[in-house]
């Protein structure tokens, strides 16, 4: 006879719907988990690049295009091939030929004093000043100040009949000067009112980068017997050269740029920069042949020119960091 066992009860198989079986919680949390650290980063910076591509991007390609096209601002629909014949008109140009050269001028006018003095107030706020942090909050007071409050004001020194400057002139024994009118006085008035908002800037930026200079250096200069003038020329402005270039290459494009001061500071013809265009920079010559003899074209051209003066900076720029470096 044979031992039969008992038979073992069998568990019913689950009725099949047709429908995938669910992922633990676990392996969807690593899942986002994988996700969030391979596209979250793109997530973060496609804000900046979505503005960039729509208010920057987008309008340089639309000027480039702009730019080889006869296109008057009372018909932008209308489009005529030109190609380059706006840039040869710009060659030929005598007012271009003179709003880059005002440019240039006011350029080294401003860039020059303005650096130069916040050299000399970073050196003087790095010792040990009284009140230094509301030397500092100070200094920056005339580049927090709008620009067209400035300029006004500064309109009003310059007056020719009741300004200040004219009367401490008359006080020292000269005559008054017509400041909007004249060349080289209307340039030296616009590139005052640069110096004045820009310098305060400049000086907290050189403030920073004496404040990186280890102390080591002025110690050993020091024990060497150098004086603090010596200190100044031999340890603190090689240690600044790089924040000096910086600075030189910002202040250059801006000067390149310049238009809210000139503008303003010329009333109501201040597109032409003076009656004689005298201190009509690229900005209000662009500014001029877009809003003014309506050639959107012509603007655009302008605006692309401008455009490659700023890759000619840039690549002065890398070229001097390079022969920093080498000398370094």
């Amino acid at each position: 006879m044979t031992a039969t066992s008992p038979a073992t009860p069998t568990t019913p198989a689950a009725p099949t719907t047709g429908t995938l079986p669910q992922d633990p919680p676990a392996s969807r949390s690593a899942r986002l988990h994988r996700w969030d650290v391979r596209w979250g980063p793109y997530a973060l910076i496609a804000p900046f690049f979505l503005f960039f591509t729509v208010f920057t991007l987008l309008p340089l390609l639309y000027t480039g295009w702009a730019s080889l096209h006869r296109i008057e601002l009372t018909a932008p629909e209308r489009a005529e091939w030109a190609g380059l014949h706006h840039y040869a008109r710009l060659l030929r140009n005598p007012l271009f030929w003179n709003a880059l050269r005002n440019t240039l001028v006011i350029g080294v006018l401003s860039t020059v004093p303005q650096l130069l003095t916040a050299l000399a107030l970073a050196h003087l706020l790095h010792s040990r000043l009284r009140a230094a942090t509301f030397w500092r909050v100070a200094l920056l007071t005339p580049y927090a100040t709008s620009v067209a409050a400035a300029t006004l004001v500064f309109s009003l020194l310059y007056g020719r009949d009741h300004g200040l400057v004219n009367w401490v002139l008359g006080a020292l024994g000269a005559g008054p000067v017509d400041w909007q009118n004249g060349t080289w006085s209307a340039r030296l008035a616009v590139s005052s009112i640069v110096v004045w908002r820009w310098t305060g800037y400049n000086a907290l930026l050189y403030l920073a980068a004496m404040q990186a200079v280890p102390d080591e250096l002025y110690e050993s200069a020091e024990l060497d017997g150098a004086s603090r003038t010596r200190q100044f020329l031999h340890v603190t402005v090689p240690s600044l050269r790089p924040t000096i270039l910086f600075t030189v290459v910002v202040s250059t494009i801006g000067a390149l740029q310049l238009f809210g001061e000139p503008l303003l500071f010329g009333g109501a013809g201040g597109q032409k920069g003076g009656a004689s265009h005298q201190f009509q920079t690229l900005g209000l010559f662009l500014y001029e042949q877009g809003w003014f003899t309506y050639h959107l074209g012509r603007a655009c051209a302008v605006a692309w020119t401008m455009f490659l003066l700023l890759l000619l900076i840039a690549a002065g720029h890398g070229l001097a960091r390079r022969l920093l470096r080498k000398d370094g």
